[in-house]
């Protein structure tokens, strides 16, 4: 398809709207395909009323209840999960090991810090840590404190770079920058801690089946290839960023798989032109229902948020920033906000146990007060 244009229209998007008058880009494909920028007097978010099942949802995790060690499922379709879930503070009497044969498993630290033992050596984290084990690959987590995990379960296949295109491999984050395990820490870890790990919990089609061994499992002298499990810390990403031009979400992927993206929203500059957009624009991410969960910082373009809610927009819902932000942007010159985001291809489902922690009145927070 050609481009063609109407009317009042900007030669660049996110950029000379003009005055009194909003932007609202529709994208196909996550804004990788196809795009167009309307200009209207108002934005779409202008609604008084909403019936039916497309509205948006506002998730407050911190009053879910602490299962510890329990995966409390939140939202998932065929290609994804995300569970939420609590461990406590390492001791060596109740330890057992983990394998996910339902798909790979990325886990995002709220709020914690620890290691992971796994076959390939010790890994560490801490809070803002992504941990990406591969499917199948058996591991405990040792939390020096309670920590809190947002875990992201890819059914369908493995976790991958994201496509940095013209920006070059080392863009967003470089390779080096993957904490990689250990084997020789590993070993010092056991002996000083006198850990024995002797069962294994296999999850298979959502269902635990469990190994018994008579000696620690973690066992390997060695090994080699490129399938093994690592860290990345946000305060490893470089974002992406334009002093000219709001750049769309997408800029922001840090993982990628079968049918959703993982991105990352971290504080930056905001954009320094005086005829630049500087809040996320109003947009419909036609393909992709989209989910932000909030780590940390001053979550500026929403009403009412504190650090543990999540939020889910679904595909077909038109959204962007609630009245609050667009008056208040002026005196702002970059943001503060830590967010993780979870676009998804298919539709997710709510799991029934978690709409006990929506927000029905979200969909209200648009709306001039």
């Amino acid at each position: 398809m050609f481009q063609y244009s109407q009317g009042r229209h900007t030669t660049q998007g996110h950029k000379a709207i003009p005055e009194n008058h909003f932007e609202e880009e529709q994208g196909r494909k996550g804004f990788f395909g196809q795009v167009s920028h309307l200009i209207k007097p108002e934005p779409s978010t202008r609604w008084v009323n909403i019936e039916g099942n497309l509205k948006p949802h506002l998730f407050d995790i911190v009053e879910m209840k602490k299962n510890y060690g329990v995966w409390q499922r939140m939202v998932f379709n065929s290609d994804v999960s995300l569970y939420n879930v609590w461990l406590k503070p390492f001791s060596a009497n109740d330890m057992n090991a983990f394998r996910n044969a339902d798909g790979d498993t990325l886990y995002f630290c709220h709020i914690g810090e620890g290691h992971v033992l796994t076959e390939y050596g010790l890994l560490e984290f801490k809070k803002g840590s992504y941990i990406s084990i591969p499917k199948c690959v058996t591991h405990t987590i040792v939390c020096q404190s309670e920590s809190q995990f947002l875990v992201i379960e890819s059914k369908t296949g493995a976790y991958r770079e994201p496509d940095r295109g013209m920006v070059g491999k080392n863009a967003f984050y470089d390779p080096a920058a993957f904490g990689k395990p250990n084997l020789e820490q590993l070993h010092e870890f056991k002996k000083k801690n006198n850990l024995e790990i002797l069962k294994i919990l296999a999850k298979r089609n959502s269902e635990i089946t469990t190994f018994t061994y008579t000696n620690c499992y973690f066992d390997t002298v060695g090994w080699k290839g490129d399938f093994w499990p690592l860290t990345l810390h946000i305060s490893d990403l470089m974002p992406l960023i334009s002093a000219r031009v709001h750049l769309p979400p997408s800029a922001h992927t840090t993982f990628v798989a079968n049918g959703f993206v993982v991105c990352t929203f971290l504080p930056r500059p905001l954009e320094s032109d005086a005829d630049a957009l500087k809040v996320p624009f109003y947009h419909q991410n036609i393909d992709y229902d989209e989910v932000l969960f909030y780590h940390d910082g001053n979550f500026f373009s929403r009403d009412n948020l504190h650090a543990g809610m999540m939020t889910l927009h679904p595909a077909g819902f038109p959204h962007g920033p609630h009245p609050k932000a667009v008056k208040g942007i002026a005196t702002k010159t970059h943001t503060d906000e830590v967010a993780v985001m979870i676009d998804t291809w298919q539709n997710l489902n709510i799991d029934p146990e978690f709409m006990k922690v929506d927000k029905p009145d979200y969909w209200k927070s648009w709306m001039s007060k």
